[in-house]
């Protein structure tokens, strides 16, 4: 699937939608079941010509089998009749679609003009396709990679380096010298001090939909200008900023924009003067059909009967 169309094609995909007034706020939210192999995710959405479902499994013992983490499947169907016209595999779907978010919104957040210095946490297909998608959008100076897995670690770094991006692994603390922070990652734990990230730099957690896990810790979520996909979807889903809410440290008007407002220029990036800019995505059903589209119709599904 990634080879029909990049993560900057994802990202445009999604800016379409927005830009063509979808409101991520009245988008219906994800049905999350527990069982006993880890939990079943249910995410419908329709929009436009299309509708569709994602169907994903969360199986954190697969790993240890030598199975992938994430499964599932994708159904698109014809919006007018819901006709079934693709089966796609929904975690492919999903190691496209979420670099995806991430690179539109860092198309406004991150600074431009000059290459930036990367700190990814993480080593898994997220990381990669984050590695991918912010090159789609950024000039990189160097990337650090921080990764629970030395092996692992080093595979990245190879493969950053085959691109031309310097890279090594590195530890927590190399935020302190980041322009931009990527957390990919299962943790449920704060990954690094949020009181080192330098105030113009640009932090992204992908890594959590569950809201008593968090990748980011409450320092930072206190001193950022945080942005979301949905402050409805946030305020359900996002630990990073509900935990440090239930510790009474912020409030739910602490969110500052959402990727709808900064793509249709309601709001300019920036946020708070001298402050870092937090970009905290769950993951949404209307994006996941905005990128199955885009990869239906490069693949030619528009113009034939499926």
């Amino acid at each position: 699937m990634a080879r029909l169309i990049t993560p900057a094609r994802a990202a445009d995909a999604l800016a379409a939608v927005l830009l063509g007034g979808l409101d991520p706020e009245t988008c219906p939210g994800r049905t999350a079941v527990a069982v006993p192999g880890g939990e079943l995710l249910l995410m419908p959405a329709a929009s436009g010509a299309y509708a569709g479902v994602k169907i994903a499994g969360v199986a954190p013992g697969n790993p240890a089998r030598g199975l992938p983490r994430i499964t599932g499947s994708y159904l698109l169907l014809d919006g007018p009749t819901l006709r079934p016209l693709a089966l796609l595999d929904g975690a492919a779907l999903t190691t496209l679609r979420t670099p995806a978010v991430s690179a539109l919104a860092l198309r406004h957040l991150a600074p431009s003009g000059r290459p930036l210095r990367l700190v990814l946490f993480g080593s898994g297909p997220q990381a990669y396709g984050h590695l991918e998608a912010v090159l789609g959008v950024r000039e990189l100076s160097d990337l650090v990679v921080v990764a629970r897995d030395p092996a692992r670690a080093a595979r990245l770094v190879a493969h950053a380096d085959a691109l031309g991006v310097p890279a090594r692994a590195g530890l927590p603390g190399d935020v302190a010298g980041a322009d931009l922070v990527l957390c990919c990652t299962t943790a449920r734990e704060p990954l690094f001090d949020g009181r080192l990230v330098a105030p113009d730099a640009v932090v992204v957690a992908v890594g959590s939909h569950e809201p008593d896990a968090r990748e980011t810790d409450t320092a930072l979520v206190r001193r950022a200008a945080v942005y979301v996909e949905s402050r409805a979807a946030a305020l359900r889903e996002a630990g990073d900023l509900l935990v440090p809410e239930a510790e009474g440290a912020i409030g739910p008007g602490h969110i500052n924009g959402t990727l709808a407002d900064l793509v249709t220029g309601r709001i300019a990036g920036g946020g708070r003067a001298g402050c870092p800019q937090l970009f905290k995505s769950v993951g949404m059903a209307w994006e996941d059909l905005a990128v199955a589209v885009a990869l239906f119709e490069a693949a030619g599904g528009a113009n034939s009967e499926t």
